[in-house]
């Protein structure tokens, strides 16, 4: 997927109530971008700062060209699918394939967890599938281009072993793409 065909997604438009994020968040050149700490009540901010965080070494753990250069695909655990295309089941290890270019709303949840709250997704594709945000990154040079497929699949009810080959297969796919990072947006 080019930059072009990023800037030219027909993204239809979800609720534009505003909600406490969207109230906080800041606007740039292209577009809403993270809230900061400093944006926060006092409390909120402690009550994240507070959190036990993993510490990652500054090297990565694999190589590659630069970030401006590479190929990026989502994959996502939060159950989607394209509107009509066979829903996710409990303990559903398969995958969906959603092209690049698909309008959000053609794109569906069918996550089967009683404890999944879809109201994020249903104000903004982006908080599961980041595809507006990541077209962004591309038309601002930040990477390199944004694949033509990315990934879906149902994150509850299976261990991680029992995912295994399905993620082979995702990842042979993500190879034929040419694709040589993925944005994994766990949910």
């Amino acid at each position: 997927m080019t930059s072009s065909d990023c800037g030219s997604r027909q993204r239809s438009k979800r609720s534009a109530r505003a909600t406490p994020v969207t109230r906080l968040a800041k606007t740039c050149s292209v577009g809403v971008i993270m809230v900061r700490l400093s944006d926060l009540t006092p409390e909120d901010a402690e009550h994240l700062l507070a959190k036990d965080c993993p510490r990652f070494a500054t090297e990565p753990f694999v190589t590659g060209p630069p970030l401006r250069e590479r190929r990026v695909a989502i994959v996502t655990t939060a159950g989607l699918h394209l509107a009509g295309h066979a829903t996710f089941e409990l303990r559903d290890t398969s995958y969906r394939v959603i092209p690049g270019g698909t309008p959000s709303d053609r794109i569906t949840m069918s996550h089967s967890s009683v404890n999944f709250d879809r109201s994020g997704f249903q104000q903004d594709i982006n908080i599961v599938f980041p595809i507006d945000r990541l077209c962004e990154l591309a038309e601002a040079g930040e990477i390199g281009t944004v694949a033509d497929f990315h990934y879906s699949l149902m994150g509850a009810g299976w261990e991680p072993h029992e995912i295994a080959d399905t993620a082979h297969q995702i990842a042979g796919l993500l190879k034929e793409d040419e694709v040589n990072a993925a944005l994994l947006v766990p949910v």
